[in-house]
C-alpha cells in the first residue's frame, strides 16, 4: 500500500508538470518524501517485482541506479573479525607479541588501498573475554600469532 501511494503521488507530480525528484527533500507531497522514495526505488531496483520495475521505468521514467551510485556493501561481522585479525597479525609480525595496550590503534591498508584504523587493544581484550564462545578455528588463528588467553 505504501509503495502504491508513493507511486501515485509521484505520477501525479509528473502529470502536473513537475520533474522527477532525484534526492531526499526535493518534493514532499502529503507527507511523503518523493525524492527519497525515488532514490530508494533506484537503489533497490532489483528487489522490486517485475511489475513494479515496469511501472517505475515506463510510467515514471525511473532507471535503476548504476554501480557507481550504489553505496558499498556493508561489512559482515565475519569481515570485521577478519580485518581485526589482519591488524593483530600485522602487530604481531612487527612487535613479536600480542601484548597490545588497551588503547592501541593499529592502521592497516585494506584491499581497496585505503588505510583503516582498528582499535586493536580493545579487540584483543574482547577476544580474550569471549574465548569460550570463539570457534576453535578462530582460537587457533589467534594462538598461532601469540595470543595469551589469560
Amino acid at each position: 500500500m505504501e509503495w502504491q501511494h508513493a507511486f501515485h503521488l509521484s505520477r501525479q507530480h509528473l502529470d502536473e508538470g513537475g520533474s522527477l525528484p532525484t534526492g531526499p527533500g526535493d518534493v514532499v507531497r502529503q507527507g511523503e518524501d518523493l525524492g527519497r522514495w525515488v532514490r530508494v526505488q533506484r537503489l533497490g531496483f532489483d528487489k522490486l517485482t517485475a511489475v513494479q520495475q515496469w511501472m517505475c521505468e515506463q510510467v515514471l521514467g525511473i532507471e535503476p541506479a548504476t554501480a557507481d551510485e550504489k553505496p558499498p556493501p556493508r561489512c559482515t561481522q565475519s569481515d570485521k573479525w577478519a580485518m581485526n585479525y589482519e591488524a593483530a597479525k600485522q602487530f604481531y609480525e612487527r612487535e613479536g607479541h600480542l601484548q597490545v595496550p588497551r588503547k592501541h590503534i593499529e592502521r592497516i591498508v585494506d584491499e581497496n588501498q585505503e588505510e583503516r584504523e582498528h582499535r586493536l587493544g580493545a579487540w584483543i581484550g574482547n577476544q580474550r573475554s569471549r574465548a569460550t564462545t570463539l570457534t576453535p578455528e578462530r582460537m587457533e588463528q589467534l594462538s598461532v600469532i601469540g595470543m595469551r588467553w589469560s
